[in-house]
């Protein structure tokens, strides 16, 4: 069992959900992670000393003293260490975690309803308050973070799109699933489109109307220049 340092709590897992970044890590995708490694970052368990139920997400201990941190955007900490890659993460019966990151949650979700918010929810949230009172909002991608803020947009009345890549059948059945074009019923001329495999920001951003606001939740990855 892992011992917990002053500043962390120790965590009895209940659950702890699979993310895309926890495949490129094990699969030797992203550099030097802790050897060895208990990977997963979408924790939710019981502190063992109080009994309270948190969760745990991607962002594990930032520094608290660059100008980042002292301006509320720890994610860009360059010091910034991240649960399941440079921490050890959650795939394990205990977990450890630094307190000032977890996040208490709720006993009327489920574990397994609530550890996807603990990442796919969070960064998907961030970029849905950016869009202020849009009315349609298009998903580039329908991933766990879209399917999560369909519901959401339905919810606030919005018109909903989704963009899938080519050919990528079961996105673009799952987004059927979630009903995806408003919350009456569908446009009179349905819209079916699909997404180059180059597809960033920039280019949704360039799709937009005038009025149109471009926001982005995950990363994207391209070759550095040199």
């Amino acid at each position: 069992m892992p011992s917990p340092a002053s500043d962390q709590v120790l965590l009895r897992v209940e659950c702890c959900a699979v993310c895309r970044t926890d495949l490129h890590v094990v699969d030797g995708e992203l550099r030097e992670p802790k050897l060895p490694l208990i990977p997963g970052h979408q924790i939710i368990g019981i502190e063992e000393a109080t009994h309270t139920r948190l969760g745990v997400p991607w962002l594990g201990w930032s520094c608290a003293v660059c100008s980042y941190c002292r301006s509320g955007r720890e994610n860009l900490c360059d010091r910034a260490k991240f649960t399941g890659y440079t921490l050890d993460g959650g795939y394990a019966q205990y977990a450890v975690a630094d307190r000032r990151f977890c996040f208490e949650i709720a006993e009327t979700y489920a574990a397994e309803e609530a550890a996807p918010l603990l990442c796919a929810g969070l960064i998907g949230y961030r970029a849905y308050r950016m869009i202020g009172d849009a009315r349609r909002i298009g998903f580039y991608g329908f991933g766990s973070a879209a399917q999560i803020l369909a519901q959401i947009a339905r919810a606030d009345g919005r018109e909903v799109f989704a963009f899938t890549r080519d050919g990528d059948m079961a996105a673009q059945h799952f987004a059927r699933q979630m009903a995806p074009y408003g919350p009456e019923a569908p446009p009179r001329r349905p819209r079916n489109r699909s997404m180059p495999r180059s597809s960033s920001p920039p280019t949704a951003h360039s799709s937009s109307p005038h009025s149109g606001t471009s926001s982005k939740a995950g990363p994207s990855f391209a070759p550095a220049s040199t």
